[in-house]
């Protein structure tokens, strides 16, 4: 068998991306050559840029703040609708992307799956959006009575030209009687998706915690504290592997109050303030607010992770097991390690 030509491979692929940029504007051709290269034998990498921001209007593999945001932690929140402010391809390119997973009936009283946008042509990016938006939640609340609230996902051209959604927000709360939480996590923010997590974080603290502290102070706020409340921070139930942690934190004694965002509502979130313990998975996207809830409300919180092979027990895992007992017992003094080894769900894992 002859041995494939390196030198002509190598040329055959420079060629391939000369092809694919000329399907761009010249001027963002430029930019995105730098991210294109093919890897020649013998050196060290190719020569492609990383770490800085991504280009508006470009889809890029690692996402932006738009996609931390609307994407991770607040597109899961199954009960609320979720608004892509904008064009409608960031929209559609987010638009049920990941496998959260979540129970419920879409369109009455779930809306995870569903894509909602504004829409945006020439006219609203010169004449502004407020109008538009506004006539958008209102009708969405007509269409959907059952909604337990709304976001507002804010795309770049929203922060080029100003549009107020925070007032908007205000507006349309008071008219609907449900919350309206305005998040600015304009794709050109951030280098990747992390920013957008930070920004969706503030956005929980600053117009979801104080509705909670309201509730709370009225007398509204409808919730019996146990010694075992706890609440699972940045799990996002893809493909189920929420159901599978609340299943043990519950075997071992533990009262789940709270799942965000995978499978999770904005109940949940408002009553999050109240738990004994934040236990978070994804500390990367989520570890803001738990430090906000630990300086806020002195809840501590704590790292775990899940990782169960449903064939056999590893060490590892069998010691992760161990862990969660010890945890459960820490908390339930009045638990026992027989009902553990008895348990169904446990021995199924």
């Amino acid at each position: 068998m002859t041995p494939p030509d390196n030198k002509k491979i190598v040329e055959e692929r420079k060629e391939l991306i000369k092809e694919v940029l000329k399907a761009y504007p010249e001027k963002a051709a430029k930019k995105r050559e730098k991210h294109l290269n093919v890897h020649e034998e013998g050196k060290t990498d190719c020569g492609v840029k990383s770490n800085i921001k991504s280009l508006p209007g470009v889809m890029t593999a690692r996402g932006c703040a738009y996609a931390g945001s609307k994407g991770v932690v607040w597109g899961p929140i199954k009960d609320m609708i979720h608004i892509s402010h904008g064009p409608v391809g960031c929209g559609y390119w987010s638009w049920s992307g990941r496998r959260n997973y979540y129970l419920g009936t879409t369109g009455i009283d779930t809306f995870g799956t569903m894509h909602f946008t504004s829409d945006f042509q020439e006219r609203d990016i010169v004449f502004g959006g407020d109008k538009k938006l506004i006539k958008l939640i209102e009708e969405l609340d007509e269409l959907f009575p059952l909604n337990r609230g709304v976001s507002i996902q804010s795309e770049c051209p929203i922060g080029l030209i100003g549009d107020d959604i925070e007032a908007v927000a205000k507006k349309t709360s008071k008219t609907i009687g449900k919350p309206v939480i305005p998040v600015r996590c304009e794709g050109f923010r951030g280098v990747s998706q992390s920013l957008g997590h930070h920004i969706a974080n503030d956005m929980i603290r600053d117009w979801v915690f104080p509705r909670a502290d309201k509730a709370k102070k009225d007398g509204t706020l409808q919730f019996e504290s146990t010694p075992y409340d706890v609440a699972i921070i940045g799990d996002y139930n893809i493909g189920g592997d929420a159901w599978a942690s609340r299943i043990l934190l519950e075997e071992i004694g533990l009262r789940v109050v709270a799942q965000w965002s995978g499978d999770g509502t904005i109940n949940e979130m408002l009553l999050t303030p109240n738990v004994k313990m934040n236990l978070i998975h994804c500390y990367r996207s989520m570890n803001y607010i738990s430090r906000h809830m630990e300086e806020a409300y002195g809840i501590p919180c704590t790292k775990y992770k899940l990782n169960l092979d449903i064939t056999a027990f590893s060490s590892d895992q069998t010691l992760l097991i161990l862990n969660f007992v010890n945890f459960g017992l820490k908390f339930n003094p009045y638990l026992s390690h027989d009902k553990f080894s008895r348990s169904g769900h446990i021995r199924r894992l």
